[in-house]
């Protein structure tokens, strides 16, 4: 079993930057891919970003590309989401994932694992 624990979240004002970090606990984390979703009050829960157990392939739902970089370092069982020039609607829990299959997918079916979350707050 794998424990999740996100940090980094905080307030930030429009147009300013924060990076999130997921870190994995065990000895296998450079086996999975991983993910980062978000969950505003009252809505569902929203792909931003999958990246392959190596590094090599990424995937970004439509709300974080050109803005938003997922990266992750397997000696530091660690991923991370940079998040550039933030908008409002940004705003939500951000929430680190586990997948055991091979495929950057934004189902969060697919993923087995969770952390607790971490807040994001984008002011205007």
């Amino acid at each position: 079993q794998v424990q999740l624990v996100e940090s980094g979240g905080g307030l930030v004002q429009a147009g300013g930057s924060l990076r999130l970090s997921c870190a994995a606990s065990g000895r296998t984390f450079s086996y999975y891919t991983m993910g980062w979703f978000r969950q505003a009050p009252g809505k569902g829960r929203e792909f931003v970003a999958a990246i392959s157990s190596s590094g090599g392939i990424t995937n970004y739902g439509d709300s974080a590309k050109g803005r938003f970089t997922i990266s992750r370092d397997n000696a530091k069982n660690t991923v991370y989401l940079q998040m550039n020039s933030l908008k409002p609607e940004d705003t939500a829990v951000y929430y680190c994932a586990r997948s055991t299959r091979s495929i950057m997918s934004g189902n969060p079916s697919v993923y087995d694992a969770w952390g607790q979350g971490t807040q994001v707050t984008v002011s205007s």
